[in-house]
Parts: C-alpha cells; sequence; structure tokens
C-alpha cells in the first residue's frame, strides 16, 4: 500500500456565489501520477490549484474543507505559504522561466530558502537539471539567458526550477499543452521518470496523454468529483456514464 502524498476531504472552492469545486474528497498517492481530466471549466485546474493554495491570489475566491500533506492541513490559518509551495511545486501551462540564467533560475528558489554555499548550489543545479533531463543540453551554457532555450527546453527547465527545492509534490497544468510533440513526449517521459520520487498531479485535456502518464484519474465534470480510479480501468470499462460518454468523445 502505498502512502498517501495528499488527502482531500470535502474540499469545495467558492468564486463569489459560485461553487467552482464540489465536496470534493480524494487520496493522491505518492509516487504516482494522478491524472484531472474534463470538459474546459469543470473545475480541474481550480481544484489543482487549491493544493498549494493559489487559489489565496484570487480575488474573492474562498475554501471550505481540508488538504492533508504529512500530518498537515494545508488550509489551516497557521499554514506558511511559502513554505507550503516549496514542498508542493507547480508547473504551469506555458513555459514561465525567469529573465534570467539558466543557472540563476534553478539556484533561486534554494538561495531564497536561506542556501549561501556556492558548492552546494552548483551540485542542486547540476541535480535539478539531470532530474528534468536538461543537464546534457545546457551544462555549456548556463549562464546564457533561460529564454533563449526553445519552448520545450524552457518547460523541463521550469520542472527543475520546482525540483531544486526538494518538493514532495509536484502540480502539473497541462505542462504540455504550448508544445510540439517531440517535446511533448520528452515531457511526458519526464513526468515517469519524476514519478519514481515525487507524487505529481497533472490537469491534461490529452486523453492519450491522460492514458500514457497517469497511475490514476480523477473525472470532474460542472465542479463535481464523478468518477476516480486506476485509469487503466477507467479507459476501458468506467463506471459512470457521463465517464464513458466523455472518454469517448460524445461530449466535452
Amino acid at each position: 500500500m502505498k502512502k498517501t502524498g495528499l488527502d482531500v476531504k470535502k474540499l469545495s472552492v467558492f468564486y463569489g456565489q459560485k461553487e467552482a469545486v464540489k465536496q470534493v474528497s480524494l487520496d493522491i498517492a505518492d509516487r504516482e501520477v494522478t491524472a484531472l481530466i474534463g470538459p474546459s471549466g469543470c473545475g480541474k485546474s481550480t481544484f489543482l490549484r487549491s493544493l498549494n493554495r493559489m487559489n489565496d491570489l484570487i480575488g474573492g475566491a474562498r475554501i471550505t474543507g481540508e488538504v492533508w500533506i504529512e500530518g498537515q492541513n494545508i488550509n489551516d490559518p497557521s499554514v506558511d505559504v511559502v513554505l507550503l509551495r516549496q514542498k508542493i511545486g507547480m508547473v504551469w501551462q506555458r513555459p514561465n522561466p525567469f529573465h534570467k540564467s539558466i543557472y540563476e533560475n534553478i539556484a533561486f528558489g534554494p538561495r531564497y530558502h536561506g542556501l549561501k554555499n556556492k558548492a552546494r548550489l552548483d551540485e542542486i543545479v547540476e541535480q535539478s537539471l539531470r532530474k528534468a533531463a536538461l543537464w546534457e543540453e545546457t551544462k555549456d551554457r548556463l549562464h546564457q539567458s533561460a529564454l533563449a532555450l526553445s519552448g520545450g527546453q524552457q518547460q523541463r527547465l521550469c520542472i527543475a526550477r520546482s525540483i531544486a527545492v526538494k518538493p514532495t509534490v509536484i502540480l502539473m497544468d497541462e505542462p504540455a499543452s504550448a508544445l510540439d510533440p517531440v517535446s511533448t513526449a520528452k515531457i511526458e517521459e519526464l513526468i515517469t521518470e519524476l514519478k519514481q520520487e515525487y507524487c505529481i498531479v497533472i490537469v491534461t485535456h490529452n486523453m492519450h496523454q491522460a492514458a500514457r502518464v497517469s497511475d490514476k484519474t480523477a473525472f470532474f465534470y460542472m465542479g463535481d468529483l464523478i468518477e476516480y480510479d486506476d485509469t487503466q480501468q477507467m479507459f476501458t470499462n468506467p463506471k459512470e456514464k457521463q465517464t464513458d460518454d466523455y472518454i469517448s468523445g460524445r461530449f466535452g
């Protein structure tokens, strides 16, 4: 039995009076990839942002329910949100490297959290780039601008940047949707590698991608969690008609 990476209990997200996510409960296993699928506007990205309190930054957003990680409810008022986002990293839909060198992009987080030792920073930069399958492509240009990298390389750099602060969980919001097929394949390979060490939650509109990379899949519709199961089971024999209709392309 794998220990739980995140334990979500009756989580609701409101934007003003609108309930965008409705009383969702699910256990997200450590060292597995969990895919969140569903049509646009169904609540999956809102739910993802709730897992490291990114919805705090949205005016009028209100959260009820609990998200537990390592014995702590992240919605407790005493939680240090900066430390929480170190533990639960986020990779966005479009690559967003800092306007700095490749090296400085990776070193930024550890430095921010107090690490000053140059040799240790060098080590973290190399380790993070290696884990993101980017070291060989960048080792001779670490002090060049990250913006000179291709889109796919920039996205892997953003993944390396999130790894550098030693997270437990990595959240990914459609991480390959802005990339070409070759770069997308590299990101998918990387996700499969990274799950050996991290709990990964990914939002994707791409059914084939969800089937390829995830261990479990959660299907959202109109803010409700309709079905949550092993990916293979859900894609071959879903329990709910709505799930079957969505996966087979009859709606959404």
